[in-house]
């Protein structure tokens, strides 16, 4: 679409008007720009689109998220990007239903390069979290530009995943981005502008609202080449950004787990429905037409352990179990695979879960 320059503030106008999209492309493809939109007669506008869009754009904005608006815009770190700024992500563009500007804060550059969403349940297990840590520092390290919703479980080690090279991330958010929702992220939040980029359709002052959300989960398949589907209930968002994938000609890709843990249905019913599966980066990479080398890809050397501990693991497997499971399988006493599990926690190898369960943890 090309529309004439015009100021953030026009723009901001807009959103704060929240003008339907069809409407709103049609408006600035008769008038030219945002400035001349707002300034439009009654009767000019009708020309255009419906009365009813026609009074919704001639109404006075709320004063006071006008001023929450102006005063989040005047600091220099703060942009708005709208549809006719060179670095609005042409990945959007390309999908019909573009927001007209997104609230910023972060690394321009990023947003048009290749990207790849990572997603998955914010009560992620501890390999979960693992495995969105490893899959995003690899992919991140082979190139692509992280996405994720800045949730706590999943998307969060995501995020943190991608900050722990020399890769980058883009979190997009379903609050104005002069707050930080959940608040426990505030801290990765300020990682993620200083060396990626913040992004919200919503403008600043908008609280975390469950209809938002959806909206959210829509830019951040819209945003990448693909979405990883790390853990998922099959009453998970995380479905929901897959299913917006697969309307938008993404690739979506998800990783199996147990057959016994309720976060692995979603990925596999995923997987039923056509998602590709994945177990390493490099599936995806190679899907991407991205793969490198496998000397490439950085090796994880277990530590030895311990004949008891040694065999406390063998008998895990890859299934949750609880203690006296484990004591039953490797016929040691209680208070042995008690203090074996103890260490072998502290060693970041096998992880508590809900229940009294055990889980080994894998490096992705």
């Amino acid at each position: 679409m090309s529309v004439a320059a015009s100021t953030p503030e026009a723009w901001a106008t807009l959103s704060l008007k929240a003008i339907p999209h069809q409407a709103l492309v049609a408006l600035l493809r008769a008038f030219g720009n945002p400035n001349a939109v707002l300034t439009a007669t009654r009767a000019e506008l009708h020309a255009v689109v419906p009365d009813a869009v026609a009074a919704r754009v001639q109404e006075p904005v709320d004063p006071d998220a006008l001023a929450t608006t102006r005063a989040w815009l005047a600091d220099p770190a703060h942009e708005i990007i709208a549809w006719d700024d060179a670095d609005y992500p042409r990945a959007l563009l390309e999908l019909g239903f573009a927001p007209p500007a997104l609230f910023y804060v972060g690394r321009r550059e990023l947003l048009n390069r290749p990207a790849l969403a990572v997603v998955g349940s914010r009560n992620a297990t501890a390999q979960g979290a693992e495995n969105a840590r490893a899959f995003a520092q690899a992919l991140a390290q082979a190139g692509l530009t992280i996405v994720s919703g800045l949730a706590v479980g999943v998307d969060a080690a995501a995020h943190a995943g991608a900050l722990a090279g020399e890769g980058s991330t883009l979190a997009v958010v379903g609050t104005g981005l002069d707050r930080v929702y959940p608040a426990s992220n505030r801290d990765l939040a300020h990682r993620i502008a200083e060396r990626g980029g913040l992004i919200s359709e919503f403008p600043p002052g908008t609280p975390p609202r469950e209809k938002n959300f959806p909206r959210r989960n829509r830019l951040i398949s819209g945003l990448a080449r693909g979405v990883l589907v790390v853990e998922a209930a099959l009453s998970s968002g995380s479905l929901i950004t897959a299913r917006y994938a697969g309307e938008q000609g993404r690739e979506v890709f998800a990783i199996p787990g147990s057959i016994h843990s309720p976060l692995s249905k979603g990925c596999h019913k995923l997987i039923r429905d056509g998602a590709k599966l994945v177990e390493t980066a490099q599936d995806i990479l190679e899907e991407l037409g991205m793969a490198v080398p496998a000397a490439g890809i950085t090796k994880h050397t277990a530590n030895p352990v311990p004949p008891n501990e040694d065999k406390v693991l063998a008998a895990l497997g890859g299934d949750a179990a609880d203690a006296d499971t484990l004591v039953a399988r490797t016929d040691l006493a209680s208070e042995v695979v008690v203090a074996a599990l103890t260490n072998l926690e502290l060693a970041g190898q096998v992880a508590a879960i809900p229940g009294g369960m055990w889980q080994r943890l894998h490096r992705a």
